[in-house]
């Protein structure tokens, strides 16, 4: 098998391989939450080593592409404020609102400028007092805490010309909103790792526990994967659903304390507006009433249109798992890397632009 040739340790994946195809008595059905499994997916070519006996689906773990359009033309709105400058990381800046991206209100004027760290932002205030730094918070539970932490420094020093503007998620109330859907029929789900590590793997009990369907975190070798798929087709099989950790190096049951203690710290649990889904309650973060002095989305209210999504973009149907990215008619033609419709196509994680680089389901010219 070639793709097993470039394991680590291609004896165990070979095992691994055969022990999935020899279980799998029937084709079982998986859907990969996190972004990043799909990219680690088709990289180490799981797909073809495991056809006919796993369908792998991808879900709504790219915390840019379920961004809302209004939430982006919130970010890009606040950026034209005068007086703002909005530090962002760099996978937002080409994610299309509906009239337009943060790129192209740079190119209009704005003070964008792309930061790795929301310690960078906190810098940028600290070095232009009399400018409002806006940090344009998206993330899941991963960069939450990174950003808490920072939120706790700025009250801490009194900068009273930092704030953010919050668009964080909540990743297990959207897998409920996918299975409370019916709209795909899965038979289990590859839990995110780096969101695990600081939810832990007990934050998934709900699967097995109301859906009776297993979950297992999984990092991101090939072998982690594998392992993970393997757990999730055995008790499948014998259905036996549980919550299995194949990323148990940097997962564990009860998470990141530390990490969740900033969290609840600094921001309140409410409902927030999803791409593809709608409103999905106790799915967002606020700031706390603590920190309102650092809260973009108060101290610069804005009053905003509703949006509709761009004409022919199925981003949302793709974040549900309902269809893969070439079913949509815009992939791969009007929709690509260097010209996307949708987030799906412009984010690291999206799963378009992991379907578009290797080459699944598009004709790529040269």
């Amino acid at each position: 098998m070639k793709y097993i040739d470039e394991f680590r340790n291609p004896q165990l994946a070979t095992r691994l391989v055969a022990q999935i195809r020899r279980e799998a008595t029937r084709p079982v059905r998986l859907m990969e939450f996190c972004g990043g499994h799909t990219h680690a997916i088709f990289r180490f070519g799981l797909r073809q080593l495991l056809a006919g006996k796993v369908v792998l689906s991808s879900g709504p773990g790219c915390p840019v592409c379920v961004t809302a359009a209004a939430d982006l033309d919130h970010a890009i709105a606040l950026a034209g404020v005068p007086g703002v400058l909005l530090t962002t990381f760099g996978d937002m800046l080409r994610v299309p609102g509906s009239r337009g991206t943060l790129q192209d209100a740079r190119a209009q004027g704005a003070d964008v400028r792309l930061v790795y760290s929301p310690l960078d932002a906190l810098k940028i205030a600290r070095q232009h007092p009399q400018r409002e730094v806006v940090f344009l918070g998206v993330g899941f539970e991963t960069t939450a805490p990174g950003i808490a932490a920072t939120l706790v420094q700025a009250q801490q020093e009194s900068l009273t010309n930092f704030s953010v503007l919050s668009l964080h998620k909540l990743t297990p109330p959207a897998m409920r909103a996918i299975l409370d859907a019916g709209e795909v029929a899965l038979d289990g789900i590859i839990g995110p790792g780096h969101v695990s590590v600081i939810t832990g793997s007990q934050a998934w009990q709900f699967l097995p526990r109301d859906y009776a369907i297993p979950c297992a975190v999984a990092g991101f070798e090939p072998l982690d994967l594998l392992s993970a798929i393997s757990a999730l087709v055995q008790a499948s099989v014998t259905q036996t659903p549980t919550v299995t950790n194949s990323y148990g190096r940097s997962v564990r049951p009860a998470g990141n304390l530390v990490a969740q203690q900033l969290l609840e710290r600094v921001f309140d649990v409410v409902p927030a507006t999803w791409r593809g889904f709608g409103e999905i309650p106790a799915s967002g973060l606020q700031l706390r009433a603590a920190f309102a002095a650092h809260d973009a989305a108060l101290r610069f209210p804005l009053a905003l249109t509703p949006v509709a999504e761009p004409p022919g973009c199925r981003c949302g149907e793709i974040l549900r798992g309902v269809i893969q990215p070439p079913a949509c008619g815009l992939f791969g033609r009007g929709c690509t890397p260097r010209h996307p419709i949708g987030p799906c196509m412009v984010s690291a994680e999206g799963a378009c632009a992991a379907y578009f680089k290797y080459g699944i389901g598009v004709e790529l010219k040269t």
